[in-house]
C-alpha cells in the first residue's frame, strides 16, 4: 500500500504487516479519497483500516480539527483513540479524545492547544460543538463508526446535529454491522457515491464460536455458573445480565464464593468503569459480570467465553454479546440459560435471528458446585490497541492467516 515512513514503522512497531480483509478492501479506496460504506462485523480490525488513512490524510502544520471519528460508546471511544493516536503520533499529530462522565476541561484545553483528530462520543461532541470549543469547519474526514449502535442507543439526532457542522466537502466512512433505516438514510444523504466493502456482513454469529444452550430452573443458575467457572481455567469470561441491580448482586456472589470477579453496570462512576476494565483486560479480575454496556462496541482480545446468565430483550442484543468472543480467527464459546419464564423471549430471539440452535437440559448434578477448585489468575497481559495484540494482531505476521473475527 501507498503509505508513508511514519505509517509502515508505525504498523511495524505494532508487528503488523498483512491486512486483514476488510483493511485491504478498504485503505486504497479511502486514500484514495472515496467516500465509503464498510460492513464487517466487530473485530474484523475496522479501527486501522480507518485509523491509517487519518494518519495519512491530516497536515500537522494545520492547527485545527482535520478528522472527526464519532462512536457509540467511551469504553469504545477511549479504545478508538488509542488506535488512532499510535498511528498518528509518528505523524506528529495530536489526538483529542471527548466523552461524558468526566469534567470538561482538560477537553477544553486539549482543544485549545489545537487536535487534528478527535474521536468522540456524539451527546459530548455535540456538547462542544454548542460551547464554541469545538470547531469542525476544516474536518476533511468524518468516520461514523457502530453506525447502527449510535442508532439503538438514540443517538441518531446527535449525530445529524453534528454532521450539519462539518463541511459538505469532506470525506465521510461510515462503518457499521448491519445498515437498518437510519443507517442507511444517513449514507444516502451525506455519502457522495460511496464505495461498499462488506466483510462477514450477514453473518450473526462469529463461525468460529460454539453454542451451548441450555434449558434450566431459575435456582439451578448460580450452580450452573459456578460449574462453568470451575472449568474456566485461565480463561478469561464475560457473564451477562440483565439489569444493574441483579449484576452487581451476582458478582458480589461470585466474589463471596471465592471467584475474581467484578461487576461492569451503567452506575458506576467513569474512572471506575475504566479500572474495572484495566483489570479484566490485564488478568486481575478475569471473569466480568455485566450488563449489556459490555456488548457495545467493547473489543477485548482473549475472551473465551461469554455467558448469557440471564437472556438479552432482543437478538440483535444476543448477537453482540456473543460477538465479544471467538475473535481475530480465535475461537470462542457462548453459553446461554433459558428458564422456564424465558421461553417466550427466547423464540422471539431465535426468529429473530433467522437461525436454530441445539438445546440441552442442564442436569441437576452438573448444578452442584463448591466455589472455584483453585485461585485461578491468568498471566498478566495487557492489549495495547483495539483489534490487535502481541499474540493475534488485526493485521497478520508474514505465514499467518488472518481470520475474518
Amino acid at each position: 500500500m501507498a503509505l508513508s515512513a511514519a505509517s509502515r514503522a508505525a504498523l511495524e512497531r505494532m508487528e503488523i504487516s498483512a491486512p486483514t480483509p476488510i483493511q485491504a478492501a478498504t485503505i486504497p479506496q479511502v486514500l484514495a479519497g472515496r467516500d465509503l460504506i464498510g460492513q464487517a462485523r466487530t473485530g474484523s480490525g475496522k479501527t486501522l483500516a480507518f485509523a491509517v488513512p487519518l494518519a495519512e490524510r491530516c497536515d500537522a502544520s494545520v492547527r485545527q480539527t482535520q478528522a472527526l471519528v464519532l462512536v457509540p460508546t467511551r469504553e469504545l471511544a477511549i479504545q478508538v483513540a488509542s488506535v488512532v493516536e499510535a498511528l498518528a503520533s509518528p505523524q506528529q499529530l495530536r489526538v483529542t479524545l471527548l466523552y461524558g462522565g468526566r469534567s470538561l476541561r482538560p477537553e477544553h484545553a486539549a482543544l485549545k492547544r489545537g487536535a487534528q483528530i478527535v474521536v468522540g462520543t456524539p451527546g459530548r461532541t455535540l456538547d462542544h460543538l454548542r460551547q464554541g470549543t469545538l470547531d469542525l469547519r476544516g474536518v476533511r474526514v468524518l468516520v461514523l463508526d457502530e453506525a447502527d449502535e449510535m442508532l439503538d442507543m438514540g443517538f441518531a439526532r446527535d449525530v445529524e446535529a453534528i454532521l450539519r457542522r462539518t463541511p459538505g466537502s469532506r470525506q465521510t466512512l461510515l462503518f457499521s454491522a448491519t445498515l437498518p433505516g437510519w443507517v442507511a438514510e444517513t449514507a444516502t444523504k451525506h455519502l457522495r457515491n460511496p464505495v461498499t466493502v462488506q466483510v462477514d456482513a450477514d453473518l450473526h454469529a462469529p463461525p468460529t464460536v460454539e453454542h451451548l444452550i441450555y434449558s434450566i430452573q431459575k435456582h439451578d443458575k448460580l450452580g450452573a455458573l459456578q460449574k462453568l467457572l470451575n472449568d474456566r481455567k485461565d480463561a478469561s469470561v464475560i457473564v451477562f445480565g440483565r439489569t444493574k441491580h441483579g449484576v452487581k448482586k451476582l458478582a458480589k456472589q461470585l466474589v463471596a464464593l471465592g471467584y475474581p470477579a467484578g461487576a461492569l453496570q451503567g452506575n458506576l462512576s467513569q474512572r471506575a468503569r475504566e479500572r474495572m476494565m484495566t483489570d479484566f483486560r490485564s488478568g486481575t479480575t478475569p471473569v466480568l459480570v455485566a450488563t449489556n454496556v459490555a456488548a457495545r462496541g467493547l473489543d477485548i482480545e482473549g475472551i473465551d467465553q461469554v455467558i448469557n446468565f440471564d437472556l438479552p430483550d432482543s437478538g440483535r442484543l444476543f448477537t453482540h454479546r456473543v460477538g465479544r468472543t471467538g475473535r481475530m480467527g480465535r475461537s470462542g464459546e457462548a453459553v446461554t440459560f433459558v428458564t422456564p419464564d424465558e421461553e417466550k423471549k427466547w423464540r422471539e430471539i431465535v426468529r429473530g435471528l433467522g437461525r436454530r440452535f441445539v438445546r440441552k437440559s442442564w442436569k441437576g448434578e452438573r448444578a452442584t458446585a463448591q466455589g472455584p477448585k483453585q485461585p485461578s489468575r491468568r498471566p498478566r497481559r495487557t492489549s495495547r490497541h483495539r483489534g490487535m495484540s502481541s499474540r493475534r494482531p488485526a493485521f497478520s505476521s508474514p505465514g499467518s492467516s488472518a481470520g475474518p473475527g
